[in-house]
């Protein structure tokens, strides 16, 4: 598994997935039943969503450096030609 989440984190959703069968579902599901689904989607989807949000990141950094450039830019005074 790529992504570990805190202990606390994970029993959450793990709660959250059973809530989710019983609503939607109406089976109660035990917890191992949970935590492999849990894992199954950690798995499958974990990599996916990472790799997005690195991509996201890497837009947002660059969309700020451009910012800065365009910063940088305006901070520069025109320079007096030779007579």
């Amino acid at each position: 598994m790529y992504i570990q989440l805190p202990k606390e984190q994970k029993d959450q959703i793990i709660e959250e997935i059973q809530r989710f069968f019983l609503q939607e579902k109406g089976d109660d599901l035990g917890i191992i039943a949970a935590e492999n689904i849990f894992s199954f989607f950690m798995e499958e989807l974990g990599p996916i969503l990472y790799n997005q949000g690195v991509k996201d990141a890497k837009k947002l950094i660059i969309q700020h450096l451009l910012n800065i450039e365009d910063d940088i830019a305006s901070l520069e005074r025109p320079m007096r030609r030779n007579r």
